[in-house]
């Protein structure tokens, strides 16, 4: 495999965990416990965090750690010493002047960072000052616009922490800064003084954002009928670089798509569906012809024995994880623990004899169900081998520690709508008519089946006809329902998808973020609800948009050790 291939999943993994770390960080500094990043977004619980300040965007040039963990503590230091209702009234609306007073709010509270953590301190002056050069560098501050904007929150971030502007670009902005202190001068040294009250701080941030608003204004007004456009336009690239909320490595996998669904909100009642006379579930060994499960099955025990997995140490992996120690009888003639009436007898005989004790004696047991949910849309047709391979690995793992588990899927039983979609088009197409499909629930080994008699039902998964279209949220909806009809006290599901839910004619019929949001309102009740852990497994995809915990991988090129150690740790985790 080249490097082209396997670059992405080693970088992805490497993100995941300082994403992880950062959002750490903030829960430990800001006392919020549902902080976490999903879809590579900062989420407080469901809710997304927004963030405008410009220093704090997501940038290409700021990705070492401590300009990382600087964003971090930035964030953290905002929630914890932000009115955010206060600061929204306050808040300006033109996009200039919002700017600015986005930057010094931010710059307000990295102030207020207690003197006893100096690594905070540290992190805090290392992201502005890495974010100052790399926005000078790119020569953005060249053009006028940009160099007023790059001086005044030089002339701020100066006054407020009461440190000298940075070295190298101090003989850049000394004419810009000469010329707009007079103006300033007054609201600058309000800024330092004000600086632990946020609404008279305000005061002063709202006049600079104002006055640096007009300065631009007035300089554009200036630029009107000239002929030269470079100006104006490393202006606007400018802008776009200070209110850029996306990433442009492509190393980083894509997020699953945010949107709100009209026709959810509108609709009666929210998801609805027209038609459940085609729903139904089967057996997917049963979908397969024999011999042709056979040859599946031999093609899959090649490739897994040319991966070299050490299932035994993953078995032992998962019982650390997932086993909890349980009393199990005692353990006689011990040296110490209590007294063995049993034995009395023989301090008389052997005064010397010390095996006189017993202890309570406890072994580690497994009473949890691990439950596989594959989404089997057209798209996962390109990684079938290697998601049965995969699964059928950790099926084997958990088997050995002596976890319960299930494999199940999803996809639907016709492309378009099938007669679902006819129904509702022999009744004259009524308006958000809900989802559009026959859905097929797909049980490949339940429960109750071992991993060696479920071997051939395993290789259904190869077959590319089940590959169709799919509706992820009443999927999950169901897994669960069958999860909790089981015994086991612990619950975890894990959901392998390459996508978001994609049904072509519920889309067209509702909108396109109609199954999405869906799917997202079943995870938060299903998490809420708490009996069910649920996990996400992306391929290619950061699912951290649906799923609170999630993995981002690529396939083949990652199926290794590794990956399955991930995995392993992945469906370990309890909700913090």
């Amino acid at each position: 495999m080249s490097t082209e291939t396997t670059a992405p999943a080693a970088y992805t993994r490497e993100q995941q965990e300082t994403d992880e770390l950062c959002a750490g960080a903030i829960r430990a500094l800001s006392g919020s416990p549902a902080i976490r990043y999903r879809g590579r977004r900062l989420h407080d619980g469901h809710r997304a965090l927004p963030i405008h300040a410009a220093h704090l965007q997501p940038d290409a040039a700021l990705q070492d750690l401590p300009s990382l963990r600087g964003a971090a503590d930035s964030v953290a230091l905002r929630l914890l010493h932000t009115d955010a209702a206060l600061h929204k009234s306050l808040c300006p609306l033109d996009p200039v002047a919002r700017l600015v007073f986005e930057l010094l709010e931010q710059l307000r509270v990295e102030t207020l960072a207690p003197d006893q953590h100096a690594g905070v301190i540290a992190n805090l002056r290392h992201r502005f000052t890495a974010w100052s050069h790399a926005f000078y560098d790119s020569g953005l501050a060249e053009g006028a616009s940009g160099l007023l904007l790059y001086t005044v929150f030089q002339m701020c971030w100066s006054r407020l922490t009461a440190r000298p502007v940075l070295e190298k670009t101090e003989d850049f902005i000394e004419a810009t800064r000469w010329s707009v202190s007079s103006t300033l001068s007054g609201d600058l040294a309000g800024l330092r003084r004000h600086r632990a009250d946020q609404a008279a701080f305000a005061r002063h941030a709202l006049a600079i954002a104002h006055a640096v608003d007009a300065m631009l204004k007035e300089a554009q007004t200036a630029r009107d009928g000239s002929q030269d456009d470079g100006g104006d336009a490393k202006a606007q690239a400018a802008f776009k670089l200070l209110l850029d909320f996306d990433s442009d490595n492509d190393n980083i996998p894509d997020a699953a798509p945010l949107g709100e669904s009209r026709a959810f909100s509108d609709g009666d009642g929210g998801y609805k569906t027209y038609s459940t006379a085609y729903d139904r579930e089967e057996r997917a060994g049963e979908l397969v012809r024999r011999a042709l499960l056979l040859d599946y099955r031999e093609r899959m025990d090649a490739r897994i024995a040319s991966l070299g997995i050490n299932t035994a140490r993953l078995a032992r992996r998962f019982t650390q994880l997932l086993a909890v120690p349980q009393r199990d009888g005692w353990s006689f003639g011990e040296e110490e623990g209590y007294i063995d009436g049993r034995r009395l007898a023989q301090l008389i005989s052997s005064p010397s004899e010390r095996r006189l004790f017993r202890k309570e004696q406890f072994l580690p047991q497994s009473d949890c169900l691990v439950s596989f949910l594959v989404d089997c849309s057209g798209s996962m047709k390109t990684h079938a081998e290697s998601v049965a391979v995969l699964l059928d690995i950790l099926l084997r793992a958990l088997d050995q520690a002596g976890i319960t588990t299930e494999l199940l899927g999803f996809t639907t039983g016709a492309w378009n709508g099938g007669r679902v979609k006819r129904d509702w088009m022999r009744a004259r197409s009524p308006a958000n008519p809900g989802r559009l499909n026959e859905l097929v629930h797909m049980v490949v080994k339940d429960g109750d089946t071992s991993w060696r008699r479920a071997r051939p039902d395993i290789a259904a998964l190869l077959k590319a006809d089940l590959y169709r279209e799919g509706v992820d949220g009443e999927a999950v909806d169901w897994a669960c329902t069958r999860m909790l009809a089981r015994p086991e006290r612990r619950r975890i599901l894990l959901v392998v998808s390459d996508g978001c839910p994609m049904d072509t004619a519920t889309n067209l019929a509702n909108d396109e973020f109609y199954l999405a949001q869906h799917l997202k309102q079943v995870v938060a009740r299903r998490e809420a609800q708490g009996a069910v852990e649920i996990c996400g497994l992306g391929l290619g995809l950061d699912l951290g948009a649906y799923y609170s915990r999630s993995l981002a991988t690529t396939l083949p090129a990652s199926l290794n050790n590794e990956l399955f150690s991930e995995i392993a740790q992945l469906l370990g985790g309890r909700k913090r």
